[in-house]
């Protein structure tokens, strides 16, 4: 497998927001600190396979929402749409194996909602951070 500066990039953003971000929405919605540890844990090798897949639908998705211009309002509602229909069912996913009954998935997967709402523009400015990061560095020859 080739790895570039924007899958390296794509997978280290999803794999940090998604500790820090994750683990603290799976706690407040009643799992155990061992079950959110366990969810995250098995959301990194997940993370590995699809970061870089999110990326690219992120971007093609707003690409494809450009008509509707590309102001503050117009980039949140894109991030929060890219980042719900890609990663909630992932997560559901996720959830069931870690053996969550059907109550604590569907408190979850509802925080996990309202989260991704309010977080999808954050994370939208985190990833391109983290892909600026991941650029190349020029140095200018003296």
């Amino acid at each position: 497998m080739v790895f570039n500066r924007d899958m390296l990039a794509d997978t280290f953003a999803m794999i940090t927001f998604g500790i820090v971000v994750g683990m603290s929405v799976e706690l407040l919605a009643g799992l155990s600190f061992e079950q959110s540890l366990q969810s995250r844990l098995m959301s990194i090798p997940v993370n590995l396979l699809t970061a870089r897949a999110y990326g690219l639908y992120r971007d093609w998705l707003i690409r494809r929402g450009r008509f509707i211009g590309n102001g503050f309002m117009q980039m949140t509602l894109l991030d929060a749409l890219a980042f719900l229909s890609f990663q909630i069912p992932l997560y559901a996913l996720l959830l069931l194996s870690t053996g969550v009954n059907l109550e604590q998935l569907l408190v979850a997967c509802a925080g996990q909602i309202g989260a991704m709402l309010i977080m999808g523009r954050p994370y939208g400015i985190y990833l391109q951070l983290c892909r600026n990061w991941f650029k190349p560095v020029t140095i200018p020859v003296v």
